[in-house]
């Protein structure tokens, strides 16, 4: 059987982004029949309605791996309470030509992390406002504001011992919602 193909969108370019080490913790929580691929959005040029038709070679790359997956989770951090420029971006990017968007349809799913005890809460709601817009069904529970801390890692960077049955849980719940919808 065919895996399932989810694309991970992580909205922070840093190095060292802690949502980036959660998607890739998350990543091998996924179950034998899924594969999580990351969808690279950090050299995609600011959305310009100009370029539609004649769209550069990281905008149709990121185009064609969104429409070749099955859903598309979103691994955000939170700046300033909503969700990141480059993130925004490529959702604008994904969303253009008016009427022939790549994200219609595809079942999504939002996590994120954050040193502060409410995770992404914020951030989270505001992208989940963009999706419906974009006609992306979106697991609505469990939810999942995570606290980056202590332990949430182990040293080889899989999820610790504390968190592992939960965000296991979550990510079974995406799966077959992605199963589900897609």
């Amino acid at each position: 059987m065919t895996p399932f193909k989810i694309a991970f969108v992580v909205g922070s370019l840093r190095k060292d982004s802690i949502n980036r080490k959660l998607a890739l913790a998350l990543a091998k929580l996924a179950p034998s029949d899924a594969v999580f691929e990351p969808l690279r959005i950090d050299d995609l040029p600011l959305y310009n309605q100009d370029d539609d038709g004649q769209p550069s070679e990281p905008v149709k790359r990121m185009k064609a791996q969104v429409a070749a997956s099955q859903g598309v989770l979103f691994i955000t951090p939170e700046y300033n309470r909503s969700i990141p420029g480059v993130l925004k971006n490529a959702l604008d990017h994904g969303s253009r030509p008016y009427g022939k968007s790549v994200w219609d349809g595809k079942p999504a799913g939002v996590i994120g992390a954050s040193m502060g005890p409410i995770g992404t809460a914020m951030a989270q709601q505001h992208l989940r406002n963009i999706l419906a817009y974009l006609n992306m069904p979106t697991l609505g529970q469990p939810e999942a504001f995570i606290h980056h801390k202590d332990g949430l890692y182990d040293a080889a960077g899989n999820i610790g011992p504390d968190s592992v049955k939960f965000l296991q849980g979550w990510v079974d719940h995406y799966v077959a919602f992605v199963k589900k919808h897609g």
